[in-house]
């Protein structure tokens, strides 16, 4: 049994919106969780250098400013410090290319954000309940991408 210490989750995302929507469904969950946010790279490679402990979970949006979220898990990664700790990644599209760099480069789950508010809870909810077993493998390629289902086109093969 681990205990009911509240879940710190580091949020780095540059659309303040976004945050917004992230913490309401945060809220939307039955978990005490504890967010602080960072507005771009350069701020979140200072707090995590910065902070002790570290957070338990790092959502990373890819597209920010001043340092992007692929060069943000770079440098986590070579960090000794901060290489344990899992980054989701988040990001409005979803290009094979960068999925496969950053499953590479060690980042534990790729988050498409969803449109709907409903879906980012429910996607929010399965990373967290993934993330929070102890000793759990690091999930395959093909379980790497976590997008909202739609149960209104089942299965959509090209």
């Amino acid at each position: 049994m681990h205990s009911h210490s509240p879940l710190t989750i580091l949020l780095a995302d540059d659309d303040a919106d976004d945050c917004l929507l992230f913490k309401d469904a945060l809220g939307e969950l039955p978990l005490v969780t504890k967010l602080s946010t960072v507005a771009n790279g350069e701020q979140l490679m200072e707090v995590l250098n910065q902070i002790d402990p570290l957070p338990d979970l790092l959502f990373l949006d890819l597209n920010m400013p001043r340092k992007n979220g692929f060069g943000c898990l770079l440098e986590i990664k070579q960090n000794g410090r901060l290489e344990s700790l899992p980054v989701i990644i988040l990001s409005t599209s979803v290009e094979e290319n960068m999925v496969n760099l950053l499953y590479e480069n060690g980042a534990e789950y790729y988050i498409c954000k969803p449109n709907e508010f409903s879906e980012l809870v429910s996607v929010i909810r399965i990373v967290l309940s993934i993330v929070s077993q102890i000793d759990r493998p690091r999930p395959s390629r093909t379980e790497f991408l976590l997008q909202p289902e739609l149960p209104t086109h089942e299965s959509k093969k090209g």
